[in-house]
């Protein structure tokens, strides 16, 4: 697993300026993490069936004030990560539970990945080059990153769900955040066979999920090393 402690300067994939135009619009606590970086990965993580609703939804949106394009973006940028992940992860776990859900994720990442890029259009990020080391190969590291994975995609997309302005896109993105809550669910019955509730469980939260701010998101999983370029 890479030791690197890797930032990724989201201006360096933003050809046109989309996102840093978006920057000022943005709550000043958010906005110089979002546009600074967005560094994601093992060391700090270790410790759906496709969006059938959300994908024409997506398709059918014409337009988005300028915050929504820094949401979706910021929202393209985690699922470039945990599509990635679950990809190359796929070939090494094959066999029983986690070999039905590492190819069913990969499946479903990937085509919230799909969306995404097709409601933002010329306004999507580039996708970042990733190295997750042992959390795609060994089965302990795997497990616990996907748990955590998953569940601060739900905070993620619960924490920015109330500031999406075009219906649309709220639609598709909350279509996605059932699913991540889902997988989330999921990978704990895997991880956590014998003991569903408390922090390992399938609501590690309680009977309420907590939303996550760009901020949090991004402080907890800069210094992983994942993205690498």
């Amino acid at each position: 697993m890479s030791s690197q402690n890797t930032m990724i300067d989201l201006e360096q994939f933003d050809a046109d300026g989309a996102v840093a135009e978006t920057g000022d619009r943005l709550d000043s606590h958010t906005r110089g993490a979002f546009l600074r970086r967005a560094g994601i990965g093992a060391a700090g993580l270790a410790g759906a069936g496709a969006v059938m609703g959300g994908l024409p939804v997506v398709a059918s949106a014409k337009k988005s004030d300028k915050r929504d394009v820094a949401i979706l973006n910021y929202a393209l940028t985690l699922e470039y990560l945990e599509a990635e992940f679950y990809a190359q992860a796929k070939p090494n776990f094959t066999s029983g539970p986690l070999g039905a859900f590492t190819a069913l994720v990969a499946a479903d990442e990937a085509a919230h990945v799909a969306a995404l890029k097709k409601a933002l259009g010329s306004k999507a990020v580039a996708k970042p080059k990733f190295d997750f080391g042992s959390a795609v190969t060994d089965e302990a590291t795997f497990t616990k990153t996907a748990f955590t994975l998953e569940n601060t995609g739900v905070g993620a997309y619960l924490g920015q769900a109330g500031r999406i302005k075009n219906p649309a896109y709220l639609g598709a993105a909350a279509s996605i955040l059932t699913i991540e809550a889902r997988h989330a669910a999921a990978i704990a019955t895997i991880l956590n066979t014998n003991q569903l509730a408390g922090a390992n469980g399938i609501t590690p939260n309680g009977p309420f999920d907590k939303p996550l701010s760009m901020k949090q998101v991004l402080a907890a999983v800069k210094g992983t090393g994942f993205i690498t370029g």
